[in-house]
């Protein structure tokens, strides 16, 4: 009677193995960019669900820009989600993606940054690779370079799942976050050093917080259109 029953057991846990297989490659991130079709629009085209300083962005044929270095975001908290956008950059470009924001008026240790740089110029491609295009900022360097030349548009797939964060650039897959990983304010899991500005373990950050855009840093433009996000459950 035992040997049936280790038999339907040992098939039962083979089963769920395969279900949670199934489940996990199902709610992995896209290694490609969405059909964004239906998506909603992060922004309004006249700004009025944004948080933003006056006089500062503008909308002129669907793209947006700041000019001063001031950010824009959304009113609204979000957790899991899928934001698609295109931006552009100019000779010297840095810029950003915040996500998870828990404080707007203080928003760079309380939140994870995306960052948006013109790699080819002479200040950041002789940057830390954490500071460059597609890096969570200070934090994980992209795989690869993807972004383009300035003065083209460029593709952003950002996937926020709890603690997963990844992201596609002009379609590659180029930064996996796991954020429980960054049990230290100082120090990154390979061992390098956190920018002290940062200084809070993102282990220990909310996976829900405002949408946010980097406006005109370090001198140089950025431009962005196509700002699209999908709520996930």
């Amino acid at each position: 009677m035992q040997r049936p029953l280790t038999i339907c057991l040992a098939w039962c846990m083979l089963a769920s193995a395969a279900v949670a297989a199934d489940a996990k490659k199902n709610d992995a991130p896209a290694k490609t960019h969405p059909d964004t079709t239906g998506w909603k629009s992060l922004f309004a085209e006249d700004l009025s669900n944004a948080e933003k300083p006056k006089g500062v962005w503008t909308v002129s044929d669907g793209v947006l820009t700041a000019s001063q270095d001031r950010e824009i975001w959304t009113t609204k908290d979000y957790d899991n989600f899928v934001l698609d956008l295109e931006f552009k950059t100019a000779d010297g470009t840095n810029s950003g993606v915040i996500v998870y924001c828990t404080d707007t008026g203080a928003w760079i240790p309380n939140s994870i940054e995306i960052q948006i740089a013109d790699d080819f110029s002479s200040k950041w491609s002789k940057a830390p690779k954490t500071w460059q295009c597609a890096a969570m900022f200070g934090r994980l360097a992209a795989s690869k370079s993807a972004v383009k030349k300035p003065g083209q548009w460029n593709r952003f797939t950002i996937t926020c799942v709890d603690r997963q964060i990844d992201v596609v650039l002009n379609g590659q897959h180029v930064t996996s976050m796991d954020m429980s990983l960054w049990t230290s304010g100082t120090t990154n899991p390979d061992g390098s050093k956190i920018p002290p500005w940062l200084n809070k373990a993102l282990s220990e950050h909310p996976t829900q917080g405002k949408i946010g855009l980097q406006g005109k840093h370090a001198g140089a433009p950025i431009w962005f259109r196509n700002v699209k996000i999908k709520e996930l459950k």
